[in-house]
């Protein structure tokens, strides 16, 4: 048998080698996102009464909005009554608090990093965020204890990921392309979206994580801490519907819908 030809011994051999996967995946808006929330939890280490300081100025309190006092005083100010409506999502009451949220975010809010853009995806999280407060507000508006936590954003980001995540090629298919091809697939119509049962499935289980166990935004007060569950759902539904107004990606046509989807459910089996 021939042997296969030899490069000549006065020429370099060139050996390529494998391409390297990347230390850290993450997109860096939303690492940016994630240093910013380590950082400002930082607070923890600031003496009692800042720490505290710093909560009241930042977290949001219903109570604050309540038109029918009058002698009752608010540290911040009438300038609190607008930046906490987002400030809020970026205060954590502890570690774990922290560190559940940003677990959380990590799958959905990477892919969604990816489609919007460090714009849209910075101003995406305080929409949702304060669509959170809002919900918040509605349903305990005498509340004093003040909510802390980005976990409405979180949900907001979920509820955005999944009008394009179940699409084939996309980062929930059984055809997943690369990262940033899977982020970049076109969306679902949101009423297409909706009788899709993995999406379907996707919701119900979500709606009852949160009603049953309630995880994420909490009360800071150990004696009274809860879960600000109607901030998670006001924050679900404000990036759930209001996806279409940040997404940069052209829609999938109404009579491709049903194709992309199917299709990947046939490629997966």
């Amino acid at each position: 048998m021939d042997s296969p030809p030899q490069p000549p011994s006065d020429q370099p051999v060139v050996v390529e080698e494998a391409p390297r996967e990347p230390i850290l995946t993450l997109p860096l808006p939303l690492t940016a996102y994630v240093v910013l929330l380590a950082v400002i939890h930082l607070r923890v280490l600031l003496p009692p009464e800042l720490e505290n300081w710093t909560i009241d100025v930042f977290g949001f309190i219903p109570k604050r909005y309540d038109s029918s006092l009058v002698n009752l005083q608010f540290e911040g100010g009438a300038g609190a009554k607008v930046w906490t409506f987002v400030t809020y999502s970026l205060l954590h009451a502890n570690l774990t608090h922290l560190a559940f949220n940003v677990l959380w975010l990590l799958p959905f809010g990477s892919a969604l990093a990816r489609r919007f853009g460090a714009v849209r995806f910075f101003v995406f999280l305080a929409v949702t965020a304060a669509a959170g407060a809002l919900a918040h507000l509605v349903t305990h508006e005498h509340a004093v204890v003040p909510m802390i936590g980005a976990s409405a954003s979180v949900s907001g980001a979920m509820a955005a990921a999944i009008r394009f995540a179940f699409v084939r090629g996309s980062f929930l298919s059984f055809s997943r392309s690369d990262a940033d091809t899977a982020a970049k697939v076109p969306a679902l119509p949101l009423l297409q979206a909706l009788r899709d049962r993995r999406i379907v499935g996707f919701l119900g289980v979500w709606f009852a994580l949160n009603i049953i166990f309630g995880v994420g935004a909490i009360g800071v007060e150990s004696d009274s801490a809860g879960v600000a569950w109607e901030a998670h759902i006001g924050g679900f539904f404000a990036g759930l519907l209001l996806f279409a107004l940040f997404d940069p990606v052209p829609r999938v046509r109404n009579d491709d819908a049903a194709d992309a989807s199917s299709q990947d459910i046939s490629n997966g089996i």
